[in-house]
């Protein structure tokens, strides 16, 4: 059910080495290498021709590693702030929405910017790939995953956290081609995670594969692709929250590809990412100077992220340390990690709503809360060209008025289930 198939010629390249190579269908790391490293896509266009809007999200097609144009994609939109910058004091904030908010030309049904990475992921499928997608998830990206796995009937199975599964609305019922496990209740993303893995191995079954996907990240990198195309320059900050910090991470690969590109300036944008208080593992790691995330209790961490109002930013082993993760991002692009609380996102969220009229999802409301706070204490000045990512908003626009339907799971398990019992139950549902 794709629109139409239509390669983009690209290769791969390990950031360990160097080496450069063929995509031989689903490589999530480099062949032959034992270091641990992202692999990043290069791609045989090197200046970016933006299709028209028609396209949705691949529009930016000549940067996506995909095989086929799927249906019913919308591509982030960019515009200049007037109501938040002027309440801020800000002469040049551009704000990035990915959601729900057709008057501004974005229809993303799901409400968020996970649905660039379900898109482009799913496109880098072959259209014979018959294996069963597995994909792990706090909430967002599983209800993302879900509706575009169902619209184009691509065999899917979620791993969702129990106290994340309110996430996963939809204005009509799923095809039966998508599935849904969940980790029980008090677990969090990192027990979903552990969950996918052990299925992930079984036969029949592929990893989705996360950071280390390239079409995830340059999925996410629309957001960028969008703010610089719109404003016509590469903008000295951005704005994002994060938990695993993916997003921040395809920023600066976007970013890179645009210097290359050579119209739009050679800066590198600072990566002001934010977490929500009290969890927060990137901020600790960062402001220690460490490669390595700091060890913590697990026990403690899940306490925390029942206290946290934005849990999709609750990734316990993000993709920090690895070779080309967030810790090299920040270090080559230079930026801050920032924190904000439940309350202050909340007075986010309610300002971005009074000045630029749209809801905005909590873990969006947080990087706001952080944009605000460093409007204060100065570490932005009015002059500054600044893009903030509305990584989901208009939930309660796209809810109004309509039924919804939720995903239930068909299984769960315990917080450390043993691989014989993941591998016997989840083989029946297929």
């Amino acid at each position: 059910m794709s629109i139409k198939s239509e390669a983009t010629p690209y290769k791969l390249q390990s950031l360990a080495t160097g080496q450069i190579f063929d995509d031989s269908g689903w490589l999530l790391e480099a062949p032959n290498e034992n270091q641990p490293a992202l692999i990043r896509a290069i791609y045989a266009q090197k200046q970016l021709k933006v299709k028209d809007t028609s396209f949705g999200l691949y529009r930016f097609a000549d940067w996506l590693p995909v095989n086929r144009y799927l249906q019913g994609s919308s591509a982030p939109v960019t515009y200049k702030s007037d109501g938040l910058a002027h309440e801020l004091g800000l002469k040049n904030l551009y704000i990035t929405f990915s959601g729900y908010w057709p008057e501004k030309g974005v229809e993303m049904k799901t409400g968020s910017f996970k649905e660039t990475e379900a898109y482009s992921v799913c496109g880098r499928m072959s259209p014979g790939q018959k294996k069963v997608l597995v994909v792990a998830s706090a909430g967002n990206t599983a209800r993302a995953f879900a509706q575009v796995c169902s619209d184009n009937r691509i065999p899917l199975l979620l791993c969702v956290p129990h106290d994340n599964l309110n996430a996963l609305w939809f204005e009509s019922p799923l095809n039966a081609c998508v599935k849904l496990i969940s980790s029980e209740a008090g677990s969090d993303y990192f027990d979903a995670i552990h969950l996918s893995n052990i299925v992930s191995q079984m036969e029949g079954f592929v990893a989705e594969g996360g950071a280390k996907n390239v079409a995830r990240r340059d999925g996410m990198g629309t957001t960028f692709l969008s703010a610089v195309t719109t404003i016509g320059r590469i903008p000295e900050y951005y704005f994002q929250a994060v938990g695993s910090g993916t997003g921040a991470i395809a920023a600066w690969e976007a970013n890179l590809r645009l210097i290359e590109d050579g119209r739009f300036g050679n800066n590198k944008s600072k990566l002001m990412v934010s977490q929500n208080i009290p969890f927060h593992p990137i901020y600790d790691a960062w402001k220690a100077d460490s490669r390595a995330m700091l060890p913590f209790d697990d026990v403690e961490a899940r306490r925390k992220v029942e206290i946290m109002t934005a849990k999709v930013l609750s990734n316990r082993k993000p993709p920090y340390g690895i070779i080309g993760g967030l810790y090299d991002a920040m270090k080559d692009a230079g930026g801050d990690v920032l924190l904000a609380d439940n309350e202050q996102g909340k007075q986010a969220a309610d300002l971005f709503l009074q000045t630029e009229g749209n809801d905005i999802h909590c873990a969006a409301a947080i990087a706001t809360a952080t944009l605000i706070d460093a409007v204060r204490n100065k570490s932005v000045q009015a002059d500054d060209l600044i893009m903030l990512n509305i990584t989901g908003g208009g939930e309660d626009k796209f809810m109004t008025g309509r039924e919804l339907f939720y995903l239930k799971p068909l299984l769960s398990f315990g917080v450390n289930p043993e691989v014989s019992e993941v591998r016997e139950r989840v083989s029946n549902l297929f």
